[in-house]
């Protein structure tokens, strides 16, 4: 306190001086802006996943699941800290699965390319034109792309075939997508004898990119499996033995069981974070968008 009272006095002589020559100080206040949460991005996520949950519905969804799993372990153990840990692997179990279902879906469009622009080369050749080629994709092409290019019809008979093209590249949402739509984009535009040409070394890029992918994804499947059962199936166990065994109960139920939980859950988390990155793949980033709302600019969730 008496180091405070001259420092304030001092102050305040000193912004008194300055007014009255006109030199104040300036005191600014910097307030840091808290940016809204980016909801497209997870809504996109959800779209491409096939879902029509609104990301509001999703996370009540999930919710709801967690909760429901937290009272279920803490009736069947009578601990409640014993429901902490399964409530947030049931509460993850509709992020895993839409997860798994968008990359499902993905992975089907990737697929279909290849054939879709053989179709197009083939149309081409016999002298029709790449649009009319596009068009016949909506009836004739592979079954995961013929919905996209319906609405890709009806959009450029009445807006052109650019913003038809940008449309389809934001509903399938997908790097593998960007690049032949970009590439037809450049076909319609500029148009000339090397058409056939760029598609047939896009075809063979394509067909690449997805047998390499397909080596990836099997030889990573065994260690994510191994990984989840390690995770899981001691808390089954620890579930199941303080439900049927009354030392178990009378334990679990004291302090130094909540302590031991707790102890437990951490590490388990810790361990989750370390397998989701040692067995994170690199996927393709999408660098052929105009906007942000690309759940695979960060790490999706």
């Amino acid at each position: 306190m008496n180091l405070l009272a001259p420092l304030l006095t001092a102050f305040a002589v000193y912004y008194g001086i300055g007014l009255l020559t006109g030199y104040a100080p300036r005191v600014r206040f910097r307030f840091r802006k808290v940016s809204k949460p980016d909801l497209s991005r997870r809504q996109l996520w959800l779209i491409q996943a096939g879902s029509d949950l609104t990301t509001w519905q999703f996370m009540a969804g999930s919710g709801a699941v967690g909760f429901v799993a937290f009272v279920l372990a803490a009736m069947l153990t009578g601990a409640w800290w014993l429901g902490a840990m399964p409530a947030v692997a049931a509460a993850a179990v509709p992020q895993v699965f839409y997860a798994r279902r968008r990359s499902e879906r993905l992975r089907r469009f990737r697929e279909a390319w290849p054939d879709a622009l053989r179709d197009v080369l083939a149309a081409i050749t016999a002298g029709s034109t790449l649009v009319l080629a596009l068009y016949d994709l909506a009836e004739d092409g592979p079954l995961p792309l013929r919905s996209a290019f319906v609405r890709f019809r009806s959009v450029s008979r009445m807006m052109g075939v650019v913003p038809g093209l940008e449309l389809v590249k934001e509903e399938l949402g997908d790097p593998t997508s960007d690049r032949v739509i970009e590439v037809l984009v450049l076909a319609y535009q500029h148009g000339g004898g090397l058409i056939t040409e760029v598609l047939r070394d896009l075809v063979g890029e394509i067909t690449e990119d997805l047998r390499l992918e397909a080596d990836i994804r099997s030889d990573g499947t065994e260690q994510r499996i191994e990984s989840r059962v390690v995770l899981i199936i001691p808390w089954f166990l620890l579930l199941f033995l303080t439900a049927t065994s009354d030392q178990y109960q009378v334990y679990y139920r004291s302090a130094d069981g909540l302590i031991v939980v707790g102890i437990a859950v951490g590490w388990s988390l810790i361990g989750l974070v370390i397998m989701k990155r040692l067995g994170r793949t690199m996927s393709e980033r999408r660098v052929l968008v105009r906007s942000e709302a690309d759940p695979e600019i960060g790490r999706g969730w």
